[in-house]
């Protein structure tokens, strides 16, 4: 517990330093000040879609940030021969990228829209939606050395999975859309400002678990090929 308290404190340094909070809290803003020209009924329809959109920068790309320059630094090497363990140093990451895009959903929602919303269909929605982000964010960006070998990658891997949100935005609903994990997530947050049937929350709230167990046991194995044993790089 020591050694991962030490890396959270590290990680939040490193994003200090690095200008990840100031990039966090200008995308607060921007958020702000387009949600304070629209009308708050239709706010109700696009906050599921703005506060998943946001988490694909706060989550994913500052996980894919936080690792470049680690490796950039050589410290993601060094950590291999110390006592730190894989799951400490990805929890680590997870954990604070995680706390942050629930800070940042819920000033966005309290300032443009109030507190009266389902704070736990929320915070769930996010907490979930930010572990999926963050895990498999880690697992493709682990692979590259460089921003411009992850870049183009990274950009479709986001819109494969960012696809409900496409649909979303296109008024499209079809079954074969509750397979994908984000759409759970989404009908999840959607919660926060309609009721739910007890089917779609029960499958809101655990069919993303499924996903985030799984991406966590392949994170480790992923993290053990290209950075302990680097049986993946060329």
């Amino acid at each position: 517990m020591t050694r991962l308290n030490s890396t959270i404190q590290w990680d939040m340094r490193l994003q200090w330093r690095n200008g990840f909070y100031y990039a966090a809290i200008a995308m607060v803003v921007m958020y702000l000040l387009v949600f304070s020209q629209i009308p708050k009924d239709n706010l109700v329809w696009l906050f599921p879609l703005m506060l998943m959109g946001n988490m694909v920068v706060g989550t994913f790309y500052f996980m894919g940030g936080l690792v470049l320059l680690e490796k950039n630094e050589g410290s993601i090497e060094a950590r291999v021969i110390t006592p730190l363990r894989p799951t400490e140093y990805i929890t680590a990451k997870v954990a604070t990228l995680t706390g942050l895009a629930v800070l940042e959903s819920g000033l966005i929602v309290i300032v443009s829209y109030g507190l009266y919303v389902n704070w736990f269909a929320l915070l769930a929605g996010v907490m979930e939606t930010a572990l999926f982000f963050c895990l498999a964010g880690f697992i493709i960006v682990v692979r590259y050395d460089s921003i411009n070998e992850y870049l183009l990658p990274s950009i479709l891997y986001t819109t494969l999975i960012g696809f409900p949100l496409v649909a979303y935005l296109a008024g499209w609903d079809h079954w074969l859309l509750y397979l994908h994990p984000m759409q759970a997530t989404l009908t999840l947050i959607e919660g926060a400002w309609q009721s739910l049937s007890w089917w779609q929350a029960a499958y809101a709230l655990a069919y993303p678990v499924l996903w985030i167990v799984w991406l966590a046991r392949l994170s480790l194995r992923t993290f053990h090929r290209f950075v302990i044993t680097k049986q993946g790089v060329s």
